[in-house]
């Protein structure tokens, strides 16, 4: 069974928001909307002398985490949020009648409502490009190299960057321990961050 999800090596994550910027143009994101957004966590307290700024800090990519168990399909009257067999967590447009109980049902506030269309997005994991064997656009202009799109089923190590690359073969070793998730209540989010030598803050339960 497949289910694709994106892998985030925080440790090289910049904060450039090249993937916020590419993803608005290749979905045609309406200004002010964002499909995906980058936090700064931390810092939580100042460095030992008690002078310089706290250097524990990360930037952390946030989007739809296309649940196992989506509590934005749980809640949808009209069957317009679904899951398609890649595991992803998509919307019929054509049935949604912008009640918004998605939006209100997601532990990551990652829906909105489009003003125009009247309608509910989000991040759909360029399903239009990975249903070609691509990936999406976010990974696909990741400066940094810290975005990997790939099966969750066949493990984290073999998810792809651009070119050849996996995470596994580019980016530093990392221990089970270093990988972590959002919150989870539930609904099992699916993307995975990797997360060493810096403390992780939201928890992963």
């Amino acid at each position: 069974m497949t289910h694709y999800a994106i892998a985030v090596d925080v440790n090289r994550c910049v904060a450039c928001m090249a993937c916020n910027g590419a993803c608005k143009m290749v979905n045609n994101v309406p200004i002010g909307n964002f499909w995906n957004k980058v936090l700064r966590i931390g810092p939580n307290a100042p460095d030992p002398d008690g002078v310089h700024a706290g250097t524990d800090f990360y930037y952390l990519p946030i989007q739809c985490q296309h649940c196992e168990n989506p509590a934005c399909v749980a809640v949808c009257p009209t069957e317009a949020s679904h899951v398609l067999e890649d595991g992803t967590v998509q919307i019929d447009k054509s049935k949604c009648i912008g009640c918004q109980f998605c939006a209100m049902a997601c532990p990551y506030g990652v829906r909105y409502l489009n003003e125009e269309e009247r309608v509910v997005e989000k991040c759909t994991l360029c399903e239009q490009q990975i249903a070609q064997g691509d990936v999406p656009q976010c990974v696909k202009n990741c400066v940094g190299m810290a975005k990997w799109f790939g099966d969750l089923d066949e493990g984290i190590e073999t998810f792809r960057g651009v070119g050849d690359y996996t995470i596994g073969d580019f980016c530093e070793p990392f221990e089970e321990s270093d990988v972590h998730m959002l919150p989870d209540v539930g609904n099992r989010p699916t993307f995975r961050y990797i997360l060493r030598g810096k403390t992780w803050e939201g928890g992963d339960q």
